[in-house]
């Protein structure tokens, strides 16, 4: 029969035993913590630099075509600016339009039978068409007249553009379809306005028709780089 003093004894050896092994628990519970929080860190490393590889390469690409571009359309006679950061092929609206108008003056027509074409050969050659995801004819204006006015005069010189070089008079009918797939057309009114070399305000430069593209992923991948740019 056990006495008082052996049950006392039992139960402190029982709650001896115990104890350490809830201590073994906790021990084995926190080492898996602590080798998740590793396995999580390890992966969002290799995350990380896979993103960077990703970013540079699409930077990479968009530099290339910048570069491609500005080869193909260095002649200054040709009325036509390549915006440098953005690869926008920028050119005054007189060389398609009357003032105050939006059907396409006689002679433009040749002017996007040439231009057109070449443009394309760099931007779809082989190697960038897959990056590319969306091809924008976009009109600007002068501050004259109110802002809906000129909304509605930039959208549709752009789409005036986009009309002819999808429609049956133009000539190039191998490349219209490829263009189809991409091309959108959009209107910035006056909003996005141009300044002379003394930074003042310039509505001859202003007036102005851009072809501009924009590359696949191109806005997560610029959010990304800022989240990296925290880090």
């Amino acid at each position: 029969m056990d006495t008082k003093y052996q049950r006392l004894f039992k139960r402190e050896s029982d709650e001896g035993h115990f104890w350490p092994s809830f201590t073994d628990v906790l021990t084995v519970i926190l080492l898996c913590f602590i080798l998740l929080f590793i396995v999580m860190m390890v992966i969002k490393s290799f995350q990380i630099e896979e993103m960077k590889r990703t970013i540079d390469q699409i930077m990479g690409v968009r530099v290339e075509l910048v570069n491609e571009l500005k080869r193909e359309f260095s002649d200054a006679s040709s009325g036509i600016t390549i915006d440098e950061k953005t690869g926008a092929i920028i050119f005054d609206t007189d060389i398609l339009f009357a003032f105050d108008e939006s059907e396409l003056k006689s002679e433009s027509y040749q002017f996007l039978d040439d231009f057109v074409p070449k443009y394309l050969d760099v931007l779809l050659a082989s190697g960038y068409e897959d990056y590319i995801a969306e091809i924008i004819i976009e009109g600007h204006t002068d501050k004259s007249g109110s802002y809906l006015y000129n909304l509605e005069l930039a959208q549709d010189r752009a789409y005036s553009v986009a009309s002819y070089i999808l429609g049956n008079e133009f000539p190039h009918k191998a490349i219209q379809s490829h263009l189809a797939e991409k091309l959108t057309v959009n209107s910035k009114s006056y909003t996005d306005y141009r300044t002379d070399e003394n930074g003042e305000y310039s509505a001859e430069d202003s007036r102005r028709v851009e072809f501009k593209f924009r590359l696949k992923d191109e806005e997560i991948l610029n959010r990304t780089r800022e989240i990296l740019a925290q880090d």
